[in-house]
């Protein structure tokens, strides 16, 4: 089973050096110009960031499109109230009609939060809120959840105006495409723009890439099957069940190939199809000839839940990194209790 990513553009120009890109590459000048010029404003202290009283991890991209960041996400926060903390999320809400600050509560509709918040919400019961200014929706958590000890912000690696303790770029085996800046390529900052930890999300036989900072990988495996909407909803459903079926494969994430061969190395059958990243499915979408299931990512059945048939089948993602990502988070969580809180300071 194989699908191409439904942007062209991407796979044509930003993964490879052609005549476009190269062409592109005065603008992409330009927007470097621009990027460094923005983040020496916030190490100068000229743009102000916010530093809150609990610790800020940051978890990120250098690049455009889907790495993997929500479920390392929810694997931090798991992680972190395993281990007797109190963690909150905070993102920007992409594709959700909401701009200011909110909290996002299980159920809530995705149209307005967006997918990935409503996901983090049921996936870790942590306080989540949303908003385009992340400092904002920050302190907004805290002062509603006061238990809240440690934050996790979710691609937030270019909103300076959040000051964080760790940054944590997350990428996969697509790596820096043609190493190139928008529009050219697809690198929102340059990749030798210092990050204290990268997370490779590359199979355990494939080299770590050399990068600044601690380089950790990290490797996904497939969780639970389940239904997601009518009687069966919420319900786990067996890989077994499955054989022999008539099934087929949707995915909006930013890079919904893993996802395809995720279900390849389960043994399911599925007939492929992509979608950008994001995308707002309609029943329309899902109406395939000669179909029993239809397999869908966790953040793509969110959107979905409200669609009136009985054979959408949610599967999850388990993120499974190096062990010493826990140990730096936790470093980093304990030199900021040791710091004073009260100082103003920028985030790198």
């Amino acid at each position: 089973m194989t699908a191409a990513s439904p942007d062209s553009f991407a796979a044509r120009h930003w993964y490879r050096r052609t005549a476009l890109s190269t062409l592109l590459l005065p603008i992409a000048w330009a927007f470097s110009l621009i990027a460094a010029m923005r983040r020496l404003m916030y190490r100068t202290g000229l743009f102000p960031s916010v530093r809150l009283s609990v610790p800020v991890v940051v978890v990120g991209n250098l690049t455009v499109g889907g790495t993997g960041k929500t479920p390392l996400v929810i694997w931090m926060a798991k992680m972190l109230s395993s281990k007797g903390m109190h963690p909150g999320i905070v993102l920007r809400g992409y594709a959700g009609a909401q701009r200011g600050a909110r909290e996002v509560l299980a159920g809530t509709d995705a149209a307005l939060v967006g997918d990935e918040a409503v996901l983090l919400v049921e996936r870790t019961g942590c306080p989540v809120w949303v908003g385009a200014n992340r400092a904002d929706a920050a302190s907004a958590l805290l002062h509603s959840h006061p238990r809240c000890n440690v934050l996790i912000c979710d691609d937030g690696l270019q909103h300076y105006r959040l000051a964080r303790d760790l940054e944590v770029a997350v990428e996969d085996e697509r790596g820096h495409g043609n190493g190139r800046l928008l529009p050219a390529g697809p690198m929102r900052e340059p990749a030798d723009r210092p990050v204290e930890v990268t997370v490779a999300n590359v199979p355990g036989d494939r080299p770590l890439p050399v990068r600044n900072g601690r380089v950790l990988r990290m490797t996904f495996s497939p969780g639970q099957l389940r239904w997601v909407v009518g009687e069966r909803a919420g319900e786990s459903i067996g890989i077994e069940q499955l054989k022999g079926m008539r099934l087929h494969a949707v995915a909006g994430i930013g890079n919904p190939v893993r996802f395809f061969s995720m279900l390849d190395s389960l043994g399911l059958n599925a007939i492929p199809h992509a979608f950008a990243d994001h995308h707002a499915f309609t029943p329309a979408d899902l109406e395939f000839p000669d179909c029993d299931a239809i397999l869908m990512t966790e953040k793509d059945a969110v959107k979905c839940r409200s669609f009136a048939r009985s054979d959408l089948i949610a599967v999850s993602v388990v993120a499974d990194p190096d062990p010493e990502l826990a140990e730096l988070i936790f470093r980093a969580a304990a030199e900021a209790a040791s710091s004073d809180r009260e100082e103003p300071g920028a985030p790198l």
